[in-house]
């Protein structure tokens, strides 16, 4: 059996929660984003570790496509439950009732950019002034610029030359009237960090980061799952695959690897000798080389 009690988790651990407290301590009203996937989850579980033995003191919020796996929304709540939090459910189906943003058309359509403006126009229904997120530096170059605490304009944008030093674990949350931040956690977690600490603290995670068979569309040489939200184009062909997710978001974006990994021993092997990252199979991050950078200048996670 292999031993994950390892101290650079505790490092890790410790720098987090540290994090998350100069959060309470600095903005009036802060949000934890939570999708229901393992960044998120294990982010949440830090925050439940943090104020221990008293309640999370902000709520949860997920910026919800309307194009989740079923599987996602059942833990998310049942999760929620476990955490004894609060949970702001953002629609983005809303937001396109409300003339907002206008539904994509296409086989390659996703609702996935549409979540800029429903989370930027929650995060001011709410007056939520900093919104924290389970991004980390290993995951994609755009992200490998961020601060742990990022400076967002009045319109919810992000200059990544304009940030402010933070040496010696000094953040200065300081802003003007409209403007917010947006906080990383784990920004010097790893993936392979991410999942050594779930096994180790033996949190839960949602069924589909472990191999199941399931229908799924290979497109570009994305492995999509198939459902209700995935338009088909005349040369998609549905298949059955032995399949596992790897990140977790919209689905018609969300590439799944094949995967025999049935715990999380075996998910933690094969993340090792992989050498694709995770984002590697987003469908979302494939539509410019710049396709991240761009979005987080408009106001994008």
């Amino acid at each position: 059996m292999i031993n994950y009690q390892l101290k650079h988790l505790d490092e890790l651990e410790s720098e987090a929660i540290y994090v998350l407290r100069e959060v309470a301590a600095q903005f009036e009203k802060p949000v934890l984003l939570f999708s229901g996937g393992k960044d998120s989850i294990v982010m949440a579980y830090l925050a439940k570790k943090a104020f221990h033995p008293g309640r999370i003191p902000f709520p949860l919020m997920h910026v919800d496509t309307g194009h989740n796996f079923d599987e996602t929304i059942e833990f998310r709540d049942n999760f929620v439950k476990y955490l004894n939090a609060d949970l702001v459910v953002a629609s983005v189906q809303d937001t396109i009732d409300k003339g907002r943003v206008t539904e994509e058309k296409g086989i390659h359509a996703s609702r996935n950019m549409l979540q800029t403006t429903t989370l930027l126009d929650a995060l001011e229904e709410h007056k939520f002034d900093c919104a924290m997120g389970g991004g980390r530096r290993d995951e994609e170059k755009a992200r490998a610029k961020e601060r742990f605490f990022s400076h967002r304009d009045e319109f919810g944008q992000w200059d990544p030359k304009n940030q402010r030093p933070e040496l010696w674990s000094l953040y200065n949350g300081r802003k003007n009237m409209g403007e917010h931040f947006r906080v990383f956690p784990l920004s010097n977690w790893t993936e392979m960090d991410v999942w050594q600490y779930i096994a180790r603290e033996k949190i839960e995670i949602p069924p589909i980061y472990f191999s199941h068979e399931r229908e799924v569309v290979v497109r570009d040489g994305v492995i999509l799952a198939d459902s209700a939200f995935l338009p088909k184009g005349e040369n998609d062909k549905v298949e059955k695959r032995i399949v596992r997710c790897r990140t977790v978001g919209d689905m018609t974006c969300t590439g799944m690897v094949e995967s025999k990994a049935l715990s999380l021993t075996e998910i933690i092997d094969e993340v090792a000798a992989s050498r694709i990252t995770e984002r590697g199979g987003r469908a979302d991050d494939k539509r410019s080389e710049t396709a991240m950078e761009d979005r987080k200048r408009n106001g994008y996670f």
